[in-house]
């Protein structure tokens, strides 16, 4: 089961208990769907959900932002030629040691040429990358 926090303008925010590969969509009919206010267009509603992500949605007129909690919902993409550990950390399923691990890949082999690259770190697999390949950019 993947368990996911909606927030936002949602009809009613909470912490949700959704199906394995269930995908935003899932997660915002779950809360009851959109307000009147939302902003829609700002989230992704067929990307497949991770354990422990927030869903944000902005209502209209509000920034963007990555949630900090752990996943992004209406979020601007982490630069992996950028980010800090911090930044990073804030990926779903991706804690302190994975952090390292891609500044240390970063550190040894120079910039990320492609998303993609990722899978050239130890302990990203297909199956994390899929769940932050939509959130990552290079």
């Amino acid at each position: 089961m993947l368990t996911v926090h909606v927030s936002g303008a949602v009809t009613d925010p909470g912490v949700y208990v959704l199906e394995p590969g269930s995908r935003v969509m899932d997660a915002v009919a779950a809360a009851g769907g959109f307000r009147a206010d939302a902003a829609p267009n700002g989230v992704n509603l067929a990307r497949a959900l991770a354990d422990g992500e927030q869903i944000l949605v902005t209502a209209e007129g509000e920034a963007q932002t990555t949630s900090a909690e752990g996943g992004a919902g209406t979020a601007a993409l982490i630069d992996l030629n950028t980010a800090s550990a911090a930044d990073l950390e804030t990926l779903p399923r991706v804690g302190p040691a994975l952090a390292q691990r891609i500044l240390d890949w970063r550190a040894e082999n120079g910039r990320f040429s492609a998303v993609e690259d990722l899978l050239d770190v130890s302990g990203i697999g297909e199956k994390m990358f899929a769940a932050i390949e939509p959130l990552v950019r290079v």
